[in-house]
């Protein structure tokens, strides 16, 4: 079995875990040992004093503190065979006298602690397009591109910094895994070993959701039905915040509840018209190990993406999710869900699709739960963890 430095674009506790927790733990369970390495911070952090910002900006002075409190520690064992690490980097640095400390830094830490670990240097497996520019991959028997999204195409990133070196990086890699049609596009001329693997889900932990005897969360079982659900990022750069504002104003008798960090990603976020409803319940993040309880009390499970580069890059996590849970689900067709359109309702994001489709599936249309079990049972971590593997192993 190999041995993995995995470098993340998340850190390990944030509570919307991704793909790179998710795939660590997988690769873990299946016999590898791995070094997670937190997010390098791939933009400076925001200064905003006032206004949506300003709730931003506090996160990220507070997530530098944790980094520095962590940074000074040595990697910590959250299960078996698997490690994380907090590297003390310059967050957002893009050339310069800060990349070339956070390159040091980076190289000496990663060398140190995997001795400690007794950890070979096997593979490098990154989600983080700027690789190249903080850490010589050298050491490392494989180079492994693990792209999950349109990084650059976020509020507030250095997109032509990230573009540049995303391409050196693909170009160099040893394979490249991608997670929607629109990323291969991009990236597959740059490295014919370029390969798509969709979004998936934790099924078992979902399927939680079905179980007759888990209660519902006091908060949740305060809200009348029917409870159209989102679990996520409420960030206004992905998530079309006037639809959803039109919607609770046109359907007073629908309960929307809205679960997750707001303006992750995007400070600009603002939800101010969202929480004057009184339909509107904006319940904040809630733990992981809570998300199934809170999905039992859905009626459906809600996608009401905007139509922009990032998100037509994206494939969403919650998709799955949602399926496993057993909800039906009404989405913003963007072009990584046409494949599974016999899974769910995916409609143009306007009210009046959505109002369609949601009354729709209220009325008990729409594909079966049969069905939509079926198709989550097939999209799992581990499944895919392992037909990334099988690809790996191909190369010889």
């Amino acid at each position: 079995m190999a041995d993995i430095t995995l470098l993340a674009t998340a850190d390990w506790d944030h509570p919307l875990w991704t793909n790179k927790q998710h795939v660590a733990c997988s690769l873990a369970e299946l016999g590898h040992r791995v070094l997670y390495v937190e997010s390098l911070g791939l933009r400076p952090p925001r200064q905003g004093a006032r206004g949506p910002g300003a709730v931003q900006a506090r996160s990220d002075r507070g997530r530098i503190w944790r980094r520095l409190r962590h940074g000074l520690q040595p990697p910590r064992r959250v299960r078996p065979g698997l490690w994380v690490w907090s590297p003390l980097v310059l967050p957002g640095a893009q050339g310069g006298l800060a990349l070339r400390v956070n390159r040091l830094m980076l190289g000496l830490g990663l060398g140190l602690w995997r001795r400690v670990l007794g950890l070979r240097a096997d593979w490098l497996w990154t989600y983080n397009p700027m690789t190249l520019a903080v850490l010589e991959p050298r050491p490392w028997r494989r180079l492994i591109y693990h792209c999950v999204d349109a990084i650059q195409a976020q509020p507030g990133m250095p997109a032509a910094v990230i573009e540049r070196w995303e391409q050196r990086l693909c170009r160099r890699a040893d394979a490249v895994f991608v997670t929607s049609p629109d990323l291969q596009r991009r990236l597959a001329p740059l490295n014919p070993l370029t390969r798509f693997y969709p979004n998936v889900a934790d099924g078992d932990h979902f399927a939680r959701a079905m179980d007759p005897a888990l209660p519902l969360p006091a908060d949740l079982a305060a809200i009348p039905a029917p409870r159209l659900g989102f679990v996520g990022a409420i960030s206004a750069y992905k998530l079309d915040l006037a639809l959803l504002e039109q919607l609770a104003r046109a359907h007073p008798g629908w309960s929307l509840v809205l679960i997750g960090p707001v303006g992750e990603g995007d400070p600009t976020t603002d939800v101010a018209a969202l929480a004057a409803l009184a339909n509107v319940h904006l319940l904040g993040p809630r733990p992981y190990a809570e998300l199934p309880a809170y999905l039992k009390g859905f009626d459906l499970g809600l996608l009401p993406l905007r139509f922009n580069a990032y998100t037509q890059a994206m494939f969403p996590m919650k998709f799955f999710e949602y399926l496993a849970a057993g909800l039906p689900v009404v989405s913003s067709a963007i072009d990584a869900l046409q494949p599974f359109a016999d899974l769910a309702l995916l409609v143009d994001p306007t009210p009046e699709a959505f109002t369609a489709a949601i009354t729709a599936v209220l009325a008990g249309e729409g594909p079966s739960r049969q069905q939509r079990l079926a198709g989550a049972a097939a999209h799992t971590y581990r499944g895919r963890t392992e037909a990334m593997l099988r690809a790996l192993a191909a190369l010889g």
